[in-house]
């Protein structure tokens, strides 16, 4: 039990990793995990697992997050920061410099969502009143500040700089559910996952980094910033976050971080099937709000799925820390994986 709360959510290890825990399933990626996924290192071959951080592109896939602005200051003289001469005065100097700068939304491209980014209303106090809480309790108001608080919108607890200190280094185990299902979009539940980790012959280990090729990131890379959402969100195999059997698995499994080359991870828009207060993201929900697993979304990972199922290969070394940006609830990501 936590100072912060008296019950916990059911199926969550809230507490597991200590009361004041902010890095959950992470963990799990200890020096020997490390050292272990250094074993998988054979060729010395990378692989950058990130899409180019101006694309899907536009903002038809989410309005609520748009694709990054560069701006340039200027210097002496009102001359632009770009080609910028660093000597005006005597014309002695032959140096030239660029400095820029982004406005860059967090998860608008290959991203990580931090702990803080999914909460949920639940009875902590177990008093009977519902609270808006996320992983191990922390709080919506408290821990998590709105715009209104001083300073702003920030996570004071569970903020994405608590993932990037950790290094986020471990072995990445690939499913290739690409080369199952194609391009058709597919619900996959428990019994659709198994069956491609059967028939492949993969194993899946305490502290693994489980990504997810579906194929719908290489779409949106022939795409070239012009996204189709009516293709797109009828393309490519995505989690069934509403099968129970497939949330169990995803919990005894010891996966330290679930990661998809597609917009959520999971289905996204549900049918609620009339249920009134179905969770929405039932996936985010379980991962980020019980289990505190970290969710990479959008990465680029068709090259390095076609690489690994010619060598007959399913790990690899994956490093991935986001932006070490205190007060975040999610970053860019520059993924690299090392065969």
């Amino acid at each position: 039990m936590s100072e912060r709360w008296k019950k916990r959510p059911e199926h969550s290890n809230w507490g597991d990793y200590g009361p004041d825990d902010e890095i959950g399933r992470l963990n799990l990626l200890t020096p020997e995990a490390r050292l272990k996924a250094a074993r998988e290192i054979r060729t010395g071959h990378v692989f950058c697992l990130s899409l180019p951080l101006d694309l899907p592109g536009g903002t038809a896939l989410n309005p609520n997050r748009k694709p990054p602005v560069r701006h340039v200051a200027t210097r002496k003289q009102g001359l632009p920061s770009v080609n910028y001469p660093l000597k005006l005065e005597d014309g002695r100097y032959v140096d030239q410099s660029c400095d820029d700068s982004v406005t860059l939304f967090t998860q608008y491209s290959t991203q990580w969502d931090a702990l803080s980014h999914v909460g949920q209303n639940f009875d902590v106090n177990d008093d009977g009143v519902m609270e808006p809480v996320y992983y191990n309790g922390f709080r919506g108001g408290v821990d998590i500040q709105g715009p209104d608080a001083t300073g702003g919108p920030v996570a004071r607890r569970l903020g994405i700089e608590k993932m990037a200190e950790t290094g986020v280094q471990g072995r990445g185990v690939l499913l290739d559910l690409h080369a199952h299902f194609g391009d058709d979009r597919t619900l996959v539940g428990f019994e659709q996952l198994q069956r491609v980790i059967e028939q492949d012959g993969v194993e899946i280990e305490q502290g693994d980094m489980l990504c997810l090729h579906t194929g719908f990131g290489q779409k949106l890379m022939d795409m070239a910033g012009d996204p189709d959402p009516h293709v797109l969100h009828h393309s490519c195999a995505v989690l069934d976050g509403r099968d129970e059997r497939l949330k169990q698995w995803i919990a005894d499994s010891g996966i330290s971080v679930l990661i998809a080359d597609n917009f959520a991870v999971e289905a996204y828009p549900y049918d609620h099937q009339d249920c009134v207060s179905c969770e929405g993201l039932p996936l985010h929900q379980a991962c980020l709000f019980r289990l505190g697993i970290h969710l990479g979304e959008l990465w680029y990972l068709t090259p390095l799925a076609n690489w690994l199922r010619a060598n007959n290969r399913h790990h690899f070394m994956l490093t991935c820390p986001p932006l070490r940006l205190p007060g975040s609830f999610g970053s860019p990501v520059t993924p690299v994986a090392t065969v």
